[in-house]
């Protein structure tokens, strides 16, 4: 089911480092790691959690930088899919 407005914004409260994506019906992040196989490591423990999930973040990699993205495309918004698995991906970004 599609979210409001509002659960939108609480949903982002909880998260980290999380933003709407302008123009879009998605949520992004961006992720810098040490290198690239440090991106790709934690790209690696995204696809697992992901899978587990059955919800897939749109993953940009660029070097040491990762760009996610998360919206339910089959509803073409924002649904708790989407929140649960950025919280997740949260757990798993490295802190510094």
């Amino acid at each position: 089911m599609e979210l409001t407005d509002d659960q939108i914004r609480e949903g982002l409260d909880r998260l980290t480092d999380w933003e709407l994506a302008p123009g879009t019906p998605a949520i992004r992040r961006t992720v810098r790691l040490p290198d690239f196989p440090a991106a790709i490591a934690l790209v690696d423990q995204i696809a697992q959690a992901a899978e587990q999930a059955g919800h897939h973040p749109d993953i940009d990699i660029r070097y040491n930088t990762l760009h996610l993205s998360l919206c339910t495309h089959a509803v073409g918004a924002l649904t708790d899919k989407d929140m649960a698995l950025a919280a997740r991906i949260d757990e798993l970004v490295p802190t510094a």
